[in-house]
């Protein structure tokens, strides 16, 4: 009678097995290690490219019909639903908010203050233009009682939750 050794003696190689698909000595390809040296000279490299300016693409490819996306936070609290964006850099009055009772939506547009020619500009990573933002709500919120502020670049909209538990008692009217 044999007997089955465990898992781990036969991982370790304290006992052998008769069995052969339950070897581990499968032929694996072997990818060569690259000597110090050559990791030193890779790292090198990238740290001097990463240090090279990057140019933008010129004006003319940039469509003006291309629109970013917002990035949120979306979180709750026990009683509110809370949005937050930064929008910095936009006026009030160039955001625009629509809220139904499971949805939100965030457009708005960062204009560029001051012109400056392609070539003038080393990196070029802000967005420019018109932005909008759809997102689903995980519950449903009271429309009316929803608010939104913008302090510091910050946009927060805070959405009460409808309390689907609460009941109310109606009279009815007598004529």
């Amino acid at each position: 009678m044999t007997t089955k050794h465990s898992f781990f003696s036969r991982l370790s190689g304290s006992s052998v097995s008769d069995d052969p698909f339950d070897s581990f000595d499968e032929e694996l390809p072997t990818v060569p290690i690259p000597a110090r040296s050559d990791l030193r000279r890779a790292s090198e490299m990238a740290m001097t490219a990463s240090r090279q300016a990057v140019r933008p693409a010129p004006l003319e490819e940039v469509s003006a019909e291309a629109e970013g996306q917002l990035p949120v936070d979306v979180h709750q609290t026990g009683n509110d639903i809370v949005i937050r964006a930064f929008v910095a850099g936009v006026r009030p009055d160039e955001l625009s908010i629509s809220i139904s009772r499971d949805m939100v939506e965030i457009e708005g547009s960062r204009m560029e203050r001051d012109k400056i020619a392609g070539p003038d500009y080393f990196t070029q990573e802000l967005f420019w233009g018109s932005f909008s933002r759809v997102i689903s709500l995980p519950q449903e919120i009271d429309v009316d009682a929803a608010t939104a502020s913008a302090k510091d670049g910050l946009l927060t909209i805070t959405l009460p939750k409808l309390d689907k538990a609460r009941q109310t008692k109606l009279r009815v009217k007598a004529g």
